[in-house]
């Protein structure tokens, strides 16, 4: 979901929300209550959630993957090149 930043033209309010791609902007400033709550233009943030690609393979920081088996089919370049199969 991304987080977008929000200003109030009125009192100089600044905070982040975490909102879905769908909803509305919103216009309210929570701090003082006017409709001058505009989204600021920012580098985009977001957050993942779940178990996805990012929960398995990146979150941990560094855990090793698997290396591939040795009976593995060798890649298309040639059985037995240096770039796969350094002597």
């Amino acid at each position: 979901m991304p987080i977008y930043e929000y200003r109030c033209e009125s009192c100089g309010f600044q905070k982040e929300h975490l909102q879905k791609m769908d909803d509305g902007a919103l216009t309210v400033c929570p701090s003082c209550g006017s409709g001058h709550y505009v989204k600021q233009i920012s580098a985009a943030g977001f957050q993942l959630k779940g178990n996805g690609w990012y929960a398995t393979d990146f979150k941990g920081g560094g855990k090793a993957q698997s290396a591939p088996a040795a009976s593995e089919t060798p890649p298309p370049c040639c059985a037995g090149c240096a770039c796969h199969h350094p002597s």
